[in-house]
């Protein structure tokens, strides 16, 4: 019994350690390499249920996900409090997040065209929330954050 949760153990921490699982497919990397031709720095990550990407293109960093088909599913880019979009911070005034303090933005590009944008804030060093806007303003969801 011992042994086996020693290996259950070792399994695990070389997973998190790693971050790969298993090894990304071939129809992943080549369709982040169409996609993305230019990036540069690329790290791969197994994130379980898709596979991450992150890479540096035009001077910025990103992160893009793909399920095991290879099909895109999101890229993200961290932006800055003043790239935020009019009708994002709109809707953000008008939430009751209002008045708490902005920590982090990433824009999220989706297939279909569809973008989106995680703004993550803070009342107190234990109030955190990740809100997620659509791009005309609407809060579509506030998880807690750690």
């Amino acid at each position: 019994m011992k042994k086996v949760l020693f290996l259950f153990l070792a399994v695990g921490l070389a997973i998190v350690v790693n971050g790969q699982i298993r090894k990304i497919p071939a129809s992943v990397t080549e369709a982040f390499k169409e996609k993305y031709p230019h990036a540069s720095k690329v790290e791969w990550k197994d994130k379980v249920t898709s596979f991450a990407a992150t890479f540096d293109e035009d001077g910025k960093e990103y992160e893009a996900r793909f399920n095991s088909k290879g099909e895109w599913q999101e890229t993200e880019e961290q932006i800055s409090e003043e790239e935020i979009p009019e009708t994002v911070k709109d809707g953000l005034e008008k939430s009751k997040y209002s008045e708490w303090e902005i920590k982090k933005v990433r824009r999220i590009e989706m297939p279909g065209e569809v973008v989106q944008f995680k703004v993550q804030v803070e009342k107190s060093d234990i109030q955190k929330k990740n809100l997620l806007f659509s791009s005309d303003g609407k809060l579509l969801k506030d998880n807690i954050t750690i």
